[in-house]
């Protein structure tokens, strides 16, 4: 998950990355962003934490030779987490474009960051490292389209059930949440969502892709499933 780059990799990032001097307590990125810079550490350390509504929660922290980023480097995805300096010392920095550009002639780079991205995206999904809280009930079918729209999706999240929770199901009455509001989502740590479509939701998180206008393009797949992505690879 968190795998240590040797000279010889570091000097193949380098001929395709700028150097960076970063300061202690410096913010590289934060939730929300997008795109994402991607770092390689020469030297310091970066801390990669979630803040929560009244503290923040430690993920890990990347010391010389370790590589930042997860699953939404490629994905294109806005940052679940925040990167922030704890040493002093010097970054290799890369676009995440660029990065791209490096996994597909660097196969065994590629194969190095892709495997740490996807271990990473797990590490958020199973311990609930998300920028989402849904409040629900498993008795809600929408609570439930909700839980698997965002599992589908591969969005790390936190789940409160309602039935069980007694002290967030008071909350919600005094905030007079009707039943018919319920499952209540807390997006991006901001925004609150009373039983919001699956598309409202996606807009929030910033899933759906905007689609250039002053861009053209030969050729348009729409839909999913083997035979869109047949489509799409062929």
């Amino acid at each position: 998950m968190f795998p240590e780059l040797s000279p010889e990799h570091i000097e193949r990032v380098r001929r395709v990355a700028k150097p960076r001097q970063v300061r202690a307590g410096e913010v590289l990125f934060r939730p929300g962003d997008a795109p994402v810079p991607f770092f390689v550490l020469l030297s310091g350390s970066l801390e990669i934490v979630q803040p929560d509504f009244e503290s923040e929660r430690t993920i890990t922290t990347h010391h010389p030779g370790s590589f930042t980023g997860e699953f939404n480097m490629i994905s294109g995805q806005p940052s679940l987490v925040l990167g922030r300096v704890g040493e002093a010392g010097e970054f290799l920095e890369l676009s995440a474009e660029c990065l791209r550009s490096l996994a597909a002639t660097d196969n065994e780079l590629g194969d190095i960051f892709m495997r740490a991205f996807i271990l990473r995206r797990l590490k958020l999904i199973s311990e609930g490292f998300g920028d989402v809280v849904l409040m629900g009930s498993r008795h809600s079918a929408d609570t439930l389209r909700l839980r698997e729209f965002l599992t589908r999706n591969t969005h790390p999240y936190s789940y409160i059930d309602l039935d069980t929770d007694k002290a967030s199901q008071e909350l919600l009455d005094r905030f007079r949440v009707q039943l018919t509001e319920i499952p209540v989502v807390i997006c991006s740590g901001q925004r609150v969502l009373r039983n919001p479509s699956n598309h409202e939701l996606a807009d929030c998180l910033g899933l759906n892709v905007s689609v250039d206008r002053t861009q053209v393009r030969d050729l348009i797949i729409v839909g999913a499933g083997p035979s869109g992505l047949a489509a799409a690879v062929w």
